[in-house]
């Protein structure tokens, strides 16, 4: 964990650009309302002083009249004017009812801002996508499960960022409306022939001083293990999702041994990470409940030579009690506050190494220069590609693809056939050249299709809307890929993914590119899980339906070279014509 300037900084920038944003007004709104109830709520609870020493010397006095005046209606005098308790209750009850529920009305604000925010940027010029290519697994720091950092981490944010600025606010007011009153209750002590003015403000200070350090010193690890504890949670999680969704590979498999295995031992993490802040917990509860119950006596014990000496009266004793917890609570906020505290911190550090991995990702040189030039054909000009460790998959190749030609791109697993058409797409990072692009639209088809959630009819449209084709169209070109038994499951939402085969899946990436009508398709190993005359059935619809689109494959089989009119062959990183 870093020192405490960084972490306010960080929590001060994620926080902030809210409050300046197109919503300010609104946000500020809100933020001062809130504000405005909790000081509300603190002026109560300094009449509710006022009200206590009214009501003690009642009952001291055995007036009958004042108690029942000061807990139905009112109490007045020449001198002073006390509200009775019904209504002062009544109003902080309504009160404390509209501060939560204004509360709850901006961190939803607040946390929807940040998210669509965080989600735009991680999403822009492919962030997501770099931040995949260069994350270290060993750190955990700004690049590991991005799903929490943009579901949890951010609601956990905006939680305990305002219910911690607002209970440090609530007590700074309160500490400074108690402490006039202690000051003033208290009276002089004399020490070593000293006189001591307000000596209980003193004796309080002292005692929330002692506290608040002891309860750093247990505390202290707490940050950390709440940082680690938010990461093998999410690890745990990911992992679980990650079995669900491959439900059919690990049966084949016969997995479930190893799956068991692996589940247990990431949820080990968990506990044992957890069994950590038990223990720390522990501990700082075990002070914090000491040090509240002795703060329940200890007033009473310092406020009763006086009371007893007849210098005042019951009222005023149980007034200076009051105020005496109220301004050692507002003292002791961190000791009280030191969990919430610590969990934020972990909190604020993930989310500013999140942001920290967008920017770098954003900021990185862009490798391989794709560059627009509107013309009929792709070209490779110098092109070098590289893996993050720096070895050389394509060393300084330049190629020319004409629009309308099919081109077979071949060679051995491994050697960066895919890393060429991620080139092509503007996707790699690593290497050097320039790509320049023709005019038209490029579609790009992985060997694993995605299926978006929702409906069949959202995934065979993706990327454009469940709108954008007529159902009959939709229904046709099903038929001609080969999908007919899915005509009737257009509109049922299903987990697609998981539902069809690899090669259900790969007619219906086929059927989504007849749909798009691309002037450049480019499939990476995309009929591979289909048998070798389904696969030619498929390039023969490809060429009857997308007659004026440009074809590149990369293939494996010499079965799909053969239905190209030119071929390729990447061999130690070098693109060679093939007979």
């Amino acid at each position: 964990m870093r020192g405490l300037g960084p972490f306010l900084r960080d929590a001060w920038r994620l926080a902030l650009p809210y409050f300046r944003s197109e919503e300010r007004w609104p946000a500020r709104g809100l933020l001062a309302s809130v504000v405005v109830l909790n000081l509300l709520l603190v002026a109560i609870n300094v009449q509710l002083s006022y009200w206590s020493r009214a009501f003690y010397d009642a009952l001291q006095a055995k007036d009958l009249t004042a108690f029942w005046e000061l807990l139905l209606l009112w109490r007045s005098d020449e001198k002073s004017f006390t509200p009775g308790f019904c209504g002062l209750a009544g109003l902080y009850v309504v009160l404390a009812i509209y501060r939560t529920y204004l509360s709850q009305w901006l961190r939803l604000n607040w946390r929807r801002w940040l998210t669509t925010r965080l989600l735009a940027d991680w999403l822009a010029e492919r962030a997501y996508w770099r931040i995949a290519l260069t994350a270290d697994a060993g750190s955990g720091y700004g690049t590991d499960n991005p799903d929490q950092r943009i579901a949890d981490d951010l609601r956990d944010f905006t939680d305990d960022s305002l219910s911690l600025s607002l209970g440090l606010l609530s007590s700074l007011v309160t500490l400074f409306s108690f402490i006039t009153i202690l000051w003033t209750l208290s009276g002089p002590v004399e020490l070593l022939g000293i006189d001591i003015p307000g000596y209980m403000v003193w004796i309080c200070l002292l005692y929330a001083a002692a506290g608040t350090a002891l309860s750093h010193l247990i505390g202290r690890p707490l940050a950390a293990l709440n940082f680690r504890q938010q990461r093998v949670e999410a690890d745990f999680r990911f992992g679980l999702a990650r079995l669900r969704e491959n439900l059919e590979g690990i049966a084949l498999y016969g997995g479930e041994a190893q799956e068991r295995e692996q589940a247990q031992g990431r949820f080990a993490a968990v506990v044992g990470n957890f069994r950590q802040i038990m223990d720390r917990t522990k501990l700082l509860n075990a002070f914090t409940a000491g040090f509240d119950q002795i703060a329940v006596i200890f007033p009473l014990v310092v406020a009763a030579p006086r009371y007893f000496a007849g210098q005042i009266a019951l009222g005023a004793m149980m007034q200076t009690t009051s105020s005496f917890r109220s301004v050692e609570s507002a003292m002791a906020y961190f000791v009280h506050a030191y969990s919430s505290l610590a969990s934020w911190r972990a909190t604020v550090e993930r989310l500013a190494a999140f942001r920290a991995a967008i920017e770098a990702a954003r900021a990185m040189p862009p490798g391989v220069s794709v560059v627009h030039e509107g013309g009929p054909d792709y070209a490779l000009r110098d092109v070098t590609l590289k893996l993050p460790d720096g070895r050389v998959l394509l060393a300084d190749q330049s190629l020319t693809m004409a629009g309308g030609e099919w081109l077979a791109v071949g060679g051995r697993s491994g050697t960066g056939k895919s890393t060429v058409l991620r080139a092509l797409a503007g996707l790699w990072p690593f290497g050097s050249g320039w790509v320049g692009t023709p005019s038209g639209r490029s579609l790009f088809l992985p060997q694993r299709p995605y299926l978006p959630l929702g409906t069949l009819r959202h995934a065979v449209s993706y990327p454009e809307g469940v709108d954008a084709y007529l159902d009959h169209e939709v229904r046709d070109v099903l038929r001609a890929c080969g999908l007919v038994h899915l005509e009737d499951a257009l509109d049922l939402e299903q987990p697609w993914g998981q539902r069809l085969s690899g090669g259900e899946q790969q007619r219906l990436a086929i059927a989504r590119a007849i749909l798009a009508r691309p002037d450049w398709l480019f499939l990476d190993e995309a009929t591979a899980s289909l048998d070798p005359q389904s696969e030619a059935e498929l390039y023969a619809l490809l060429r009857s339906r997308l007659p004026g689109t440009t074809i590149v494959s990369i293939a494996h089989r010499p079965s799909v070279a053969a239905l190209h009119a030119r071929r390729l062959t990447l061999i130690d990183g070098r693109l060679t014509e093939a007979a």
